[in-house]
């Protein structure tokens, strides 16, 4: 955290003005949503909470990087560390025990970067759009002043794209067959949510922050909503929330990190898993085992959706030292712990899995102190990954 001199404003305001010109030649907003609200006037820091699409200069990517540096340089020694992953359920457990479900706001704003979390077809409660609708092929009007030759290439056109679509179609074929197969092994088992088209699976829910939003979203959609968590406090405060119900919803105690725990659902029968801010507290020896275990139970084709904390976030630029357990990976003072991942090393986690990028994002934002007129940067991950579908045979 710095107090913002008018040197330090007018320096970000400059890269801020930089970006929007960037911005207004492609149209006036990035391909990905990660929020429009760009500073383009220096005199204007303070007007809001939360600036989007930070451009970090090199002067600012060299300060973070010493700092993570210093902050990393003592280190907790191995024969201190192992409680922190031992015991993290306990640890997370105290967690909720003290703040109950105070301490997280409900993530409203889940639909409008993660619109796979409905079903096609669906609306997004943000923002009120039909999900999956196709744009319509836009022809050129009989009569056009289009020449003979492109009329010829065309029809060329038209005659290889109706090959492609041939292709398409068996490929298209292979798929639906892939899942109907899917189908046909699930229907043959019995779990929570057997019945529904659409299944959801949130990891480390916590209390509730993203269920919620979720379960008020599918009660009118033929889909269904698991979540987990390995604390029994947090579970338990799901359960007793007002709006969980049980005919759209399953929460559960599981421990994502226990490779012999299993899940109410077989393999195979997810068509989402959502992991915001899980990841991040689990040891980074283990993280791959996580996801390619989660990832058994995605359908082909199904997403994985992911956000977490980015490399240099100010939560890492914060911490003292004597609080780092390994290259960015650190503990608070409760217990619980947390990693900093970059663009590659998520890339790599979901590849490794065998999964296929859809996504993979670095959310840049400004956050703003009003009152003590004070500027963070921070820094998150946003991806999203597709289970690939099995090659068909030539």
């Amino acid at each position: 955290m710095h107090k913002l001199r008018s040197s330090s404003v007018a320096k970000l305001a400059k890269v801020f003005i930089r970006f929007s010109s960037r911005l207004k030649s492609t149209g006036g907003r990035p391909s990905a949503p990660l929020g429009s609200r760009i500073l383009t006037n220096p005199d204007d820091i303070f007007k809001h909470n939360m600036w989007d699409h930070v451009q970090w200069t090199e002067e600012d990517k060299e300060n973070a990087r010493q700092k993570a540096e210093e902050n990393s340089s003592i280190q907790i020694p191995l024969k201190d560390q192992g409680k922190f992953d031992t015991e993290a359920c306990q640890y997370w457990d105290k967690f909720y025990e003290m703040h109950q479900d105070k301490f997280f706001k409900d993530r409203t704003w889940l639909f409008l970067e993660f619109p796979e979390l409905l079903p096609s077809g669906a609306k997004s409660p943000s923002t009120n759009r039909c999900l999956g609708d196709q744009q319509a092929v836009h022809l050129l009007p009989t009569g056009s002043s289009t020449d003979t030759e492109t009329r010829h290439k065309q029809q060329n056109g038209l005659t290889h794209l109706n090959r492609s679509t041939d292709t398409s179609s068996h490929q298209d074929s292979c798929q639906g067959a892939a899942l109907e197969k899917e189908e046909a092994a699930i229907q043959t088992t019995t779990f929570p949510g057997q019945h529904a088209s659409f299944r959801i699976l949130e990891v480390g829910c916590g209390v509730g922050n993203s269920v919620f939003p979720i379960v008020n979203s599918i009660k009118e959609m033929d889909a269904f909503l698991y979540c987990c968590d390995f604390s029994p406090c947090a579970i338990q405060l799901v359960k007793d929330h007002p709006d969980y119900d049980d005919s759209v919803c399953h929460a559960f105690v599981h421990d994502i990190c226990e490779e012999m725990a299993s899940f109410p659902f077989p393999p195979q029968s997810l068509d989402v898993i959502l992991a915001v801010f899980v990841l991040s507290s689990i040891h980074p020896d283990r993280i791959q085992g996580v996801v390619n275990r989660l990832s058994t139970h995605l359908k082909h084709g199904g997403m994985f959706l992911f956000r977490d904390y980015g490399r240099y976030d100010f939560s890492q630029l914060r911490f003292k030292k004597g609080r780092c357990l390994s290259e960015n990976f650190y503990t608070r003072g409760d217990g619980t712990c947390v990693y900093f991942f970059t663009k590659e090393e998520v890339h790599d986690l979901f590849s490794k899995a065998g999964l296929e990028e859809v996504q993979n994002l670095e959310d840049r934002r400004l956050q703003v102190n009003r009152g003590k007129k004070v500027a963070m940067h921070r820094v998150w991950m946003q991806s999203k990954y597709r289970k690939i579908y099995p090659s068909s045979p030539s």
